[in-house]
């Protein structure tokens, strides 16, 4: 994982290895590519395939701004 992670520059982020599925589980993601996104009361805002970097910006911002 960590060499896909550097391959693709994709360290701009943090990277989860779900190795028995108990997040994929607790989250209820089917499918890869997925994103959760929690605010800080612990509430997911959002669960999604995949999206544009725009939109993925936007749900960070949204995040920042709660």
């Amino acid at each position: 994982m960590a060499g896909f992670v550097d391959e693709f520059g994709l360290d701009g982020f943090d990277h989860v290895a779900d190795l028995q599925g108990q997040l994929w589980a607790a989250f209820g993601i089917t499918a890869q590519p997925s994103y959760v996104f929690i605010n800080d009361d612990g509430a997911v805002t959002r669960s999604a395939g995949g999206m544009r970097a725009d939109e993925f910006t936007e749900q960070v911002q949204l995040l920042i701004d709660s």
